[in-house]
Formats: structure tokens, sequence, C-alpha cells
């Protein structure tokens, strides 16, 4: 198995397009052409990983932080970021990174906190917009069917639950084959009618080239009539998620299981404000930027990590911050990376790494 199998594996559950613009996901370090030999999952990429990836006789890591987020100017060991990328080069291991992409997808690390808290009706905290593109193409009645499924295959028309989504309408449209044209119906230079089929999809602009592809692989006409729109919609990605318990819960009692689920030494809230709990956003990592989202869809508390001093007086008594520490937020991610690779490539040594990549110690 090559380095890329894996890449395209995790690409396609969290694509590269579906991250943060100040990230840097994907292949840190490697080949996409090298063999793989055994993959180590991680939270963090550190010196100590690297030595345990070696002495599993493994290769590959795959980390959810990338171990360079900024270019490197010089590599000169003086940091533990320049020493672990050359130790990394020297024994040959691969590093690749799912990050904010892997935040952004409704089953990501969101999902896998939402997983330990049992909520149900999810849905994205603060979607992205600008992520969807609508594809229009002009086919003849009588291959229309076999064109509208290419596509479908390509990954198109899914909306949320429902797929095969398209709007289809009828229309006659007009051409005039010139000399050197090769029609698949009509005559060269006669003016041809023919009653054609407009079919509208909807899908991630990340698929856009391979959508047209299909569409053109699977249309009879020498030149394809078709338009690509951008859309502004939203759609089921995007940072942050929001659900529900099955039943509310007292304040002080969701606390504490929270606190034991997710094996905190310290967990800081502010004012309990809610009688009880029911509507439940979280964020892994970093969620200070959602809480005025999280306040707008009316969520009682808010779980996520490294609020500052201030940040917990924007609560204003309007929802309850918790605060369970950024490693204890995605912890469950190295899991749920691993249970996909296991299921893709079951033949293959997949570990989890034992490090603890925690940089945070708790007196």
């Amino acid at each position: 198995m090559k380095v890329k199998e894996v890449i395209n594996y995790l690409d396609s559950i969290a694509p590269p397009e579906f991250q943060e613009n100040y990230d840097n996901c994907g292949l840190i370090v490697g080949n996409p052409e090298n063999t793989v030999s055994g993959i180590v999952v991680c939270l963090d990429c550190t010196e100590e990983v690297i030595q345990e990836t070696i002495e599993k006789n493994c290769n590959l890591i795959v980390a959810h932080h990338p171990i360079i987020f900024k270019g490197l100017k010089k590599i000169n060991h003086s940091n533990y970021v320049e020493r672990t990328v050359v130790k990394a080069i020297k024994n040959d291991i691969n590093i690749f990174a799912i990050h904010t992409n892997l935040d952004n997808v409704i089953g990501g690390v969101n999902g896998r906190i939402a997983d330990q808290l049992k909520l149900v009706n999810r849905i994205i905290l603060n979607p992205s917009d600008s992520l969807l593109v609508k594809l229009v193409v002009f086919s003849p009645l009588n291959i229309n069917e076999k064109v509208r499924q290419a596509i479908f295959d390509a990954g198109a028309g899914t909306i949320g639950a429902y797929s095969h989504c398209s709007f289809n309408s009828t229309g006659i449209g007009t051409f005039l084959a010139g000399s050197s044209a090769n029609p698949h119906v009509g005559e060269v230079g006669k003016l041809h009618n023919e009653e054609e089929i407009k079919t509208e999809v909807v899908f991630p602009k990340h698929l856009l080239g391979k959508v047209v592809k299909a569409m053109k692989d699977a249309h009879p006409y020498e030149e394809v009539a078709y338009d690509i729109f951008p859309l502004e919609n939203t759609f089921n990605v995007g940072s942050g998620l929001i659900g529900e318990l099955e039943s509310p819960v007292d304040p002080n009692v969701f606390l504490k299981n929270i606190k034991s689920s997710f094996n905190t030494p310290m967990l800081r809230h502010t004012k309990i404000c809610k009688k009880e709990i029911k509507s439940v956003a979280v964020c892994g990592g970093v969620g200070s930027f959602l809480l005025s989202k999280a306040i707008q869809a009316n969520a009682d508390v808010f779980i996520s990590s490294d609020f500052k001093y201030h940040e917990f007086f924007d609560a204003n008594n309007q929802i309850i911050i918790a605060d369970i520490g950024h490693f204890e937020s995605e912890q469950y991610t190295i899991d749920l990376i691993a249970e996909g690779l296991k299921e893709n490539f079951p033949s293959f040594a997949i570990r989890l790494t034992d490090v603890n990549t925690n940089p945070i110690n708790y007196l």
C-alpha cells in the first residue's frame, strides 16, 4: 500500500478544501509514492511520537495537528518543530495532518464529542458558505438519464440526507454544425432543432473536475452545453456543532458527567444560569470565536476549550461555558481516525500512539 492510498481515503472523509485558511493539512513530510509499513495515529506529532513510530516499525504518522503551521525559514534543531521534522526525514517517516478539515465535517472531531454526550438532532453550528456550485447541463431526451446518473455517481446531487437530487425541465435546443463538425444528431450545414432536457444539480465545488469529467464522458454531444454557477448557500460543513440531549439534565449533574466523560482534571465554567441542560453546543479545540453563535442558537451550554479570562464574561448569563481543556476536547479524535483506517485497510497495522502529547500538566 502506498502513502497516497491512505491520503485518498482521508481526503474523502475530510476534503482538504474544507480546512480553514490558516491551516496546513495534508502530507507535511514524506512522499505519496512511499510504501507504507504501518501507521501510527496521534493528536500531536512530537519527537517522542517519531521515536515510537520507528520502534513500532511503522513509517506513516496520521496526526490531527500539523507539526508545521507556518513556513520554516531555518531547520537547525532550535525548537521541537524543527527537531521533529529532522528526525522524521532522517528516518523516512511520513507525516500527514488532518486538522480543521476534520473539525468541519459533521462526523468529525465535534461529531465524536457529540457521540460522547449522546447528542441527537445534530447540525453544524457555523456553516461555511461558498463551498457549493450548481451544474446545469443540456442533453437529448434519450440520453439524459445516463448523463444524470453519471453525475450522481461522481458525487453530485446530495443535499443533506437526500441523494440523486436534481431539477429537470424540457426545451428546444438549436445548433448549426460547421463543416469540421461531427454531430451526434442533425446534419452539417443545416440548422437543427432538438428537444432536450435541462438538468440542474448542486455539489461541493471540490468535486467540480470529477463531476464535469463524468458528465462529458457520458454525454454523446461533441460539444457539451453546460454552465457552472457558484452558490452562496451553506450546507452541513463548518465549525462547531449543536445538538440536543434526549432528556433535560440538571446543570451540575451535566458538568460532573462532562468532567468524567472527558477525563479532565479541571473543568472551568461560568455561572450556572440555566435550570436544565437540553441544547448543547460543542467545538473541539479553541472555540471562543463561536460563543456568539452558540448564544444565537439558544444553546444552554457551550463545551470547548482555551477560553481567556475576559471571554468568560461574554457568556453574559445567557449560556454556560464549559472549558474542558484543548487536549481533552480532542482526545477521541485519535479513535475516530483509527477506526476509519482500520475499516478501510483491515489487513494493515494501524496503531494508536502510546505517547501522551498533552503539554499541560495539572497539580
